[in-house]
């Protein structure tokens, strides 16, 4: 992405020598995308349509139900630590603070409206429109959003990230907090947020090692096999993470050790995901920028097909239907993370509202010390 203070903005890496490099001053230097971070957000996003176009037929394939189970315990993870590992450089700036508005509360705002409005004209149930009660996708925007403005307090606390799964155990056993900004997931999910800003690059590129590729194979292998035996066994209410263990019929205590173990579990399968994640440039490698177009609309292709009963027809809920269903989502997310729809879309998704702020004192000073710089030729000149 451009400039989208998101989850899903870019991953960048200074470039190399360069003649002209010692005349540019250090926050001017041009930077290039790092393909490996853009292929794994191009990756999870397309397992994140997956499990939603799943979700209303995994009833009918105990095989389908434990593959939605397996990506499901690790495809948001994936992605928040990522977001967390990108986020490392938030420090409250005006410039850090306008990105976070223009790349997340724009299009929260955007796109919190458009989903209750789809349902009221597509499916013809009114839907109310409440800012402070997340919609589908949206509770994502709402969490990055609460989690990026806490940064500065993880990267000064001695101990972030077990304070980080304390916080999200006693939100897994506290049925009260309520579901204002879908609060219960942002806290749950908080530990993977935590965990990603303080990894450094040579965390993944451990991960990245030819033994860990191999030792992925068993890992996925059997969890998959695990994921199968579970799924008359366990309410997959726990990996949404957006209850206590109370309001999933448990006792309290079950919420902080499933919190413990289902953080251990996505932590394992979210290392073997990225072992596997090329790092050369691939054909979709330029897809990882517009990743949260890909995110955000894909729930509008899939709402209107739910609303409009085609998830009903008996041809999708056969094993042939079943894979039709995961090639055309896998094909329509990625066709939403091209150039041509996020040029389209940029209004909404990553608008620049320069109209909006007051412009840095930085920035002026900057353009001030330019202009200074240039007058000598322009005196030379004779302009």
């Amino acid at each position: 992405m451009s400039h989208a203070a998101s989850s899903l903005e870019p991953s960048t890496r200074s470039p190399q020598g360069g003649k002209d490099q010692h005349h540019r001053s250090p926050d001017r230097r041009p930077k290039r995308r790092d393909a490996f971070f853009d292929n794994a957000k191009y990756l999870a996003i397309v397992l994140v349509a997956l499990g939603h176009a799943w979700e209303p037929l995994k009833g009918d394939s105990r095989v389908l139900t434990a593959a939605y189970v397996l990506v499901y315990t690790f495809h948001m993870p994936a992605f928040i630590i990522v977001s967390g590992f990108f986020s490392r450089g938030f420090d409250g700036s005006p410039g850090r603070l306008k990105r976070l508005v223009t790349g997340i509360v724009v299009p929260y705002v955007v796109f919190e409206t458009a989903y209750p409005l789809l349902k009221t004209y597509v499916d013809g149930s009114p839907q109310d429109i409440s800012l402070l009660d997340p919609y589908y996708l949206t509770w994502f925007l709402c969490a990055l959003f609460v989690w990026r403005l806490t940064t500065p307090f993880w990267k000064l606390v001695r101990y972030p990230l077990p304070l980080a799964l304390g916080i999200a155990m006693a939100a897994s056993a506290t049925p009260g907090i309520g579901g204002d900004l879908d609060l219960p997931r942002v806290l749950q999910f908080l530990p993977f947020f935590v965990l990603g800003l303080h990894l450094k690059p040579e965390h993944f590129q451990w991960v990245r090692r030819r033994s860990v590729r191999i030792a992925a194979v068993p890992v996925f292998a059997f969890a998959l096999a695990f994921s199968w035996w579970a799924v008359p066994r366990m309410n997959s209410g726990w990996l949404y993470h957006r209850n206590s263990a109370q309001e999933l019929g448990a006792p309290w205590w079950v919420g902080p050790v499933m919190q413990l173990a289902l953080f251990g579990c996505s932590l394992l399968l979210t290392a073997c995901f990225l072992s596997w994640v090329p790092g050369r440039t691939t054909w979709f490698t330029a897809l990882g920028a517009g990743t949260l177009y890909g995110y955000l609309m894909h729930g509008l292709l899939l709402k209107t097909a739910e609303y409009r009963g085609w998830f009903d027809h008996p041809a999708l809920h056969r094993p042939l239907g079943e894979i039709a269903v995961s090639v055309v989502a896998a094909a329509a997310v990625t066709l939403l993370c091209t150039g041509p729809v996020r040029r389209v879309f940029r209004c909404v998704v990553e608008p620049r509202m320069e109209w909006a702020f007051r412009r840095d004192a930085a920035e002026q000073a900057r353009e001030r010390e330019r202009r200074e710089e240039r007058r000598p030729e322009r005196e030379k000149a004779g302009v």
